[in-house]
């Protein structure tokens, strides 16, 4: 699968995703689109919550939708944010995303338009999988 030419497209349904996010505290919405190898796209938004600790992210959200859905292999993860400066997932988003797509691609992109693409090892060297656990 070509994911450079998806690109636009998952960019297209991260923003949808992150004109529905809940942020009434942080303000800083974000949307994610994750492609996974079936070729489905899977959407998230941020939810904030007053107890701070139970919000979820955007990516996280989508990875979660696509799970739910029977999905295991992502591909690529687009994450898009309010404003100029392109947002990159957080350490919690990248293990979650690393669990279903060590070799994962990530496009991180403002709301202007400018993105930037890194994979997921370079956004988390060394890091830590199932494989590293007993009886995997």
């Amino acid at each position: 699968m070509d994911i450079q030419a998806i690109i636009p497209e998952l960019l297209a349904v991260a923003a949808e995703a992150r004109d529905k996010a809940y942020v009434p505290y942080s303000h800083y919405p974000v949307g994610a689109a994750v492609l996974f190898a079936s070729g489905k796209i899977y959407r998230g938004c941020n939810v904030e919550n007053a107890s701070y600790g139970l919000t979820n992210c955007a990516e996280r959200t989508a990875v979660f939708n696509g799970i739910a859905a029977g999905e295991r292999e992502i591909l690529a993860v687009a994450i898009t944010v309010k404003g100029n400066n392109a947002g990159s997932p957080c350490g919690a988003c990248r293990q979650v995303i690393r669990e279903f797509g060590p070799q994962a691609l990530v496009i991180s992109a403002a709301e202007n338009g400018e993105y930037f693409t890194r994979t997921l090892t370079e956004l988390l060297p060394d890091s830590f999988g199932p494989e590293f656990l007993a009886g995997s």
